[in-house]
């Protein structure tokens, strides 16, 4: 329930915010040169010619999984058979139906083409480099946490403090310009790495081939904050575990240090680190705008940043939508894993 009222609360500012923003939509779409009859047909056809609160309830009507219309043409609520891929419900009343279809989030306004298949067309990417990042931040942070926790207040710890804050404290834009600049164009001739690129290319024979080696600069640049973020969390919580009684007893028993440290202190430290990594791994699928943009990396935040330059707004309404609904259900399943993981905080 909690995660129905944050998505209706983002759609309703959402839509708020981003039509009260200056511009006509329908001279975007026709151009600087068109006519104000052409014009008004686009308004007509948009539904820009209603007042706000109507467009408000087409707008929530089109994202609906189950909607309900009108088969007069003359109604706010037309059902348009160009616009739904539908099945019928019911029909109520002279000329009311309801259907059940996916949510429609409107055609771009440069190419025309839904913006639900233009997400479809990049979601790809942008999950394998969100997905590629959480790899390398939990490997690098669970590993580096633990070394820091088991050299508390050394200088090794002391080190490892330091990147961690510094992680933390670099935005994601700045990192990506340095490690683009540096690895991609100064090094370029050792690393062997570019400073855009994408997932698929084309070959000298045209062909579409993966290259995994334009994954990595942004998969690093993009893991940089959660590595440092799953560094502290591994650390505190291992130095948390470590002071328990029942590590003192195992230490007693003549256990190997090893032992106790992989088999009972990691093993009961890492649950909070699981929910993190899960819900890290949700804001990376959301967050990953200025990474994309910088490596050429052709993602949802790619096309969000191209379409934010044309002012295509039912893309970047589409996307901020899309990458919320993906937060929303991604930290649902945390929570229900960790009911499942740690019975203690369940509800009775």
């Amino acid at each position: 329930m909690y995660g129905f009222l944050v998505l209706a609360g983002v759609v309703t500012v959402v839509f708020l915010l981003f039509n009260v923003l200056p511009g006509d939509p329908a001279r975007q779409m026709m151009g600087q040169r068109a006519d104000e009859e052409s014009l008004r047909v686009i308004q007509k056809d948009l539904g820009l010619d209603k007042p706000l609160s109507t467009q408000f309830v087409m707008y929530i009507n089109d994202l609906m999984p189950i909607s309900f219309h009108d088969t007069d043409e003359e109604h706010y609520l037309y059902l348009d058979k160009e616009k739904y891929d539908y099945k019928e419900l019911f029909k109520y009343g002279a000329s009311s139906v309801a259907v059940i279809k996916y949510p429609y989030l409107r055609r771009s306004y440069q190419t025309k083409r839904k913006v639900s298949e233009i997400l479809q067309d990049y979601m790809l990417e942008t999950a394998i480099l969100a997905l590629a990042s959480i790899i390398i931040a939990a490997f690098l942070g669970v590993l580096f946490g633990v070394i820091g926790a088991l050299n508390k207040d050394t200088w090794i710890d002391r080190t490892l403090l330091f990147i961690s804050i510094l992680g933390m404290s670099v935005p994601s834009f700045f990192s990506a310009i340095l490690i683009a600049y540096f690895f991609g164009y100064v090094l370029s001739d050792w690393t062997g790495l570019n400073m855009t690129g994408t997932l698929f290319e084309f070959d000298d024979f045209g062909n579409d081939v993966i290259s995994f080696k334009n994954l990595i600069l942004p998969a690093i640049t993009l893991g940089i904050r959660p590595i440092s973020a799953i560094m502290q969390l591994t650390r505190s919580s291992m130095l948390d575990v470590m002071s328990q009684d029942y590590i003192r007893t195992a230490s007693a028993k003549g256990l190997k240090y090893r032992t106790v440290v992989v088999k009972h202190a990691l093993k009961n430290a890492l649950n909070p680190v699981v929910t993190a990594i899960s819900g890290m791994f949700a804001s990376l699928l959301a967050g990953a705008l200025f990474v994309e943009s910088i490596f050429g990396w052709k993602g949802i935040g790619w096309v969000l940043y191209e379409s934010l330059q044309k002012f295509d707004m039912p893309i970047i309404m589409g996307g901020v939508l899309l990458t919320a609904t993906i937060f929303v259900v991604v930290n649902i399943l945390v929570d229900i894993t960790y009911g499942l993981l740690d019975p203690r905080v369940r509800v009775k």
